[in-house]
């Protein structure tokens, strides 16, 4: 074995972390009879050699002696290598990603190219793995076929021949998966996949190969479904819940669980490795920990896959996520609100019943499916009100978990307190209270007081009083932030003389950003903040600085000497960075028609490079001329542009009336309201405000369209 491997020049090649001089020694460590061995040779191949899915001259080298590897049955874990083997050549750069590629990333692109040619020139030793003796192999096997063999005719007819001779459970999912994935990478054959799959969902085969069939044909062939998908569905969850583990209930005789099922080796491998050191070991731990106790554990996966097919569907994935979530079953319904996050997270729908359904597991003895949801409702906001009195109810249950205490950094308020606060339920008010009188004050309770705004108003004191026993020192940003934030939303103009106090001995370090968060306060109490009117007005004597902008602006709110401030708001525009040129742009909107000598210099920043600085002056020249010709053709680009800037826009659009019948503006806004996919959902990503945001957008999108209501208050 691995002839040839000392001739290859591997000192000369490199990996993530350097030379690749190691490589032969992960190499021979995957061949080991050791099983920590094996596992830190694989970690090493995926941590290095395949670093995050790279492939190096070093990974091109190793393809061969991995094939050797996984034709030799005496090998263990061989499953692992038919799956680092399928993850270096199934990489597909299509025409669009080879556009975008820059020079640098040439060089990767080839390699990927010649891993993919080199991995699918040996694919045809998979078709032997099929039927291996080892049931890991071949439950790696048949995607490794589907993703990298080049005769997908051939192998959709494999896939269907072993099945009815496949004994165990896994890998006959796992063939049912291949099959999907052929239909969806050769789209010529995705009706025949499609015509199989109807077939192994009909009613004469076990619920888990049908549950498999239904969600590969969501993927491949949605159109192919049952009418009554979610009530089908919702019949084999049941029937798999009441299936006792190992048990085929409902089985066709040559599907029935086999030798394969035994789980005896796995567990004494598991038991013989011991204590996982490795990313490998660790990932494997945590997915054994997850599946442990179920009947059918890849039954999430498979939910999963499913619902990502429905795609658009949202009426089906609710119903059937309300289904799952009255599941007596737990572990299903974590999945379910798992599952619930996501579908939320993306789609705009009609969700009242699922989010109360969500809200009762809050009362779970179970602590994994509380926690999970009460960070689903963490992120809804408004759309958390159906589940108001759940979450009432487990914060006055669980004072211990109304602060969290982390490792590292600050603590922060627990996720049902802030799902509470951002209802702006009342509710939310003894545990703010509570958190306001630690030592160290939560760093995100400004933002919930926020949310609560009036009903915070009993909270100004001890507000107050807190910022007051704060030293000046290097530390008084982080602690006096959150104090200030919540004294800016309540409006508590008595407490100016301790914010003044702030703003006057802000420390060098963090001193920027900690003024103007004071300013921001000062500001917010318009002229119950008088008495800091002077350190206003010797703060704007040196225009063109960020503190002199927020001063200025501050100073407009408190004083409304548009006179003082005008000169310092139109140097801020010369300002070097984008973003103190759009605060001195937003602050002059503020000032209304005060302003409007300066509607030349802002037309002339329409045409900016910077998308955002665009916009922000598109709005404020509206609000110092009130004419709406010039702004809102920019806004609307850039509304198409950068979906990001979309409620910015659509704030301006409602408080404008520019989306008359037959304008521009309506026919933007009304797109946006007939669109179901959030406007800032994301693949692979998203943000803890995002479904708050999109909200918000189509709030204002409905207020914007009903006519001309005239241009608000621009103080």
């Amino acid at each position: 074995m691995f002839a040839g491997i000392d001739e290859v020049e591997w000192a000369s090649m490199e990996h993530a972390y350097g030379p690749a001089d190691d490589v032969p020694g992960l190499l021979r460590g995957l061949a080991s009879a050791d099983p920590a061995e094996r596992e830190g040779a694989l970690d090493g191949m995926y941590g290095a050699v395949h670093h995050q899915g790279d492939v190096y001259a070093c990974t091109l080298a190793c393809i061969p002696f991995l094939f050797e590897l996984v034709a030799d049955p005496g090998i263990q874990d061989r499953g692992s290598i038919v799956e680092l083997l399928t993850s270096i050549g199934g990489i597909d750069l299509d025409e669009d990603d080879e556009e975008e590629l820059d020079e640098e990333e040439i060089e990767g692109a080839a390699n990927y190219a010649m891993a993919a040619a080199a991995v699918t020139a040996g694919a045809g030793v998979f078709f032997e793995l099929i039927a291996d003796e080892d049931p890991g192999v071949r439950l790696a096997a048949p995607l490794a076929l589907a993703t990298l063999h080049g005769h997908p005719v051939r192998v959709l007819a494999l896939l269907r021949e072993r099945l009815p001779v496949e004994p165990d459970e896994e890998v006959r999912l796992a063939l049912v998966e291949a099959a999907g994935r052929v239909a969806l990478r050769h789209r010529p054959l995705a009706g025949q996949a499609a015509d199989w799959l109807s077939r192994l969902a009909a009613e004469s085969y076990a619920p888990g190969l049908r549950l498999a069939a239904l969600a590969q044909l969501a993927r491949c062939a949605p159109e192919a479904l049952p009418g009554d998908v979610v009530q089908v569905v919702a019949g084999l969850l049941r029937r798999l819940r009441a299936t006792p583990a190992g048990g085929a209930d409902g089985a066709d005789p040559v599907l029935t669980a086999g030798p394969g099922d035994d789980p005896g080796p796995a567990t004494d491998a598991a038991e013989e490795r011991g204590a996982p050191v490795t990313l490998v070991g660790q990932l494997r731990a945590l997915s054994a920990a997850e599946s442990a106790g179920r009947t059918a554990p890849w039954t999430a996966d498979l939910l999963r896959t499913l619902h990502v097919g429905l795609d658009d569907r949202v009426t089906d994935r609710t119903a059937l996520l309300t289904d799952q979530l009255r599941s007596p079953d737990l572990r299903q319904r974590i999945d379910a609100v798992r599952m619930s996050a996501g579908l939320i997270r993306a789609w705009r729908g009609s969700y009242e019943e699922l989010v109360r359904l969500v809200g009762e597991q809050l009362a779970s003895p179970e602590p994994k499916l509380a926690e999970a949801a009460s960070h689903v409702l963490e992120e809804l906001f408004g759309l958390a009100a159906p589940a108001a009195d759940a979450l009432a109810a487990r914060v006055a249950a669980d004072p211990g978990a109304w602060v969290k205490e982390w490792a590292s950094g600050p603590p922060g308020l627990g996720s049902t307190v802030k799902a509470l606060a951002r209802l702006g339920d009342a509710r939310a008010l003894p545990a703010l209270a509570a958190a306001l009188e630690r030592p160290e004050v939560p760093h995100d309770v400004g933002f919930a007081i926020g949310h609560l705004g009036a009903a915070a108003a009993p909270l100004a004191g001890v507000l107050r009083r807190r910022l007051a026993e704060i030293a000046l020192d290097e530390g008084t940003y982080d602690r006096a932030n959150p104090l200030l934030f919540g004294l800016t939303a309540l409006r508590a103009g008595e407490a100016a003389p301790e914010v003044l106090r702030v703003l006057r001995g802000a420390p060098e370090y963090r001193g920027e950003w900690l003024r103007t968060s004071a300013l921001r306060a000062l500001g917010s109490f318009g002229s119950a903040a008088h008495c800091a009117v002077p350190e206003l007005r010797a703060l704007i004597r040196r225009p063109g600085t960020a503190a002199a902008t927020e001063a200025a602006q501050a100073l407009w709110a408190v004083d409304g000497d548009a006179e003082a401030v005008l000169p310092v708001l139109i140097e801020g525009l010369r300002a070097e960075h984008a973003h103190e040129r759009r605060s001195a742009v937003t602050a002059l909107g503020g000032l209304g028609a005060r302003a409007e000598a300066t509607a030349p210099r802002l037309r002339a920043l329409l045409s900016h490079d910077e998308l955002w600085l665009r916009v922000d002056a598109a709005i404020a020249l509206w609000e110092v001329s009130g004419r709406t010709e010039e702004s809102v053709p920019v806004m609307l680009a850039a509304w198409e542009k950068n979906r990001h800037v979309r409620v910015r826009v659509a704030e301006c659009l409602a408080r404008m009336g520019a989306a008359g019948a037959g304008s521009d503006a309506a026919h933007v806004l009304r797109a946006e309201l007939a669109s179901v996919r959030r406007h800032n959902a994301m693949d692979g990503g998203y943000g803890s405000h995002d479904t708050y945001e999109d909200e918000k957008l189509l709030a204002l999108c409905r207020r914007a369209l009903p006519g001309n209501t005239g241009k608000g208050p621009t103080t």
